[in-house]
């Protein structure tokens, strides 16, 4: 028996989402399920297919 898969993010959201300290595009890592905000050096998880846009939450990119 396999483990049910957890939806997919949906690349249109990109289109909408910004950064919310910099309000910068992202980029998305589909390997980390992670939005990257390059200006904030920041990645923002991505949770059952929905981003947590929460500073709290992210964590710093190397």
């Amino acid at each position: 028996m396999t483990e049910p898969q957890a939806p997919a993010f949906d690349r249109r959201m990109l289109e909408a989402l910004v950064c919310p300290l910099t309000q910068t595009v992202l980029d998305y890592d589909a390997q980390a399920q992670e939005l990257i905000s390059r200006a904030a050096n920041l990645a923002f998880p991505i949770r059952n297919g929905i981003p947590v846009m929460l500073v709290d939450e992210a964590r710093e990119l190397d």
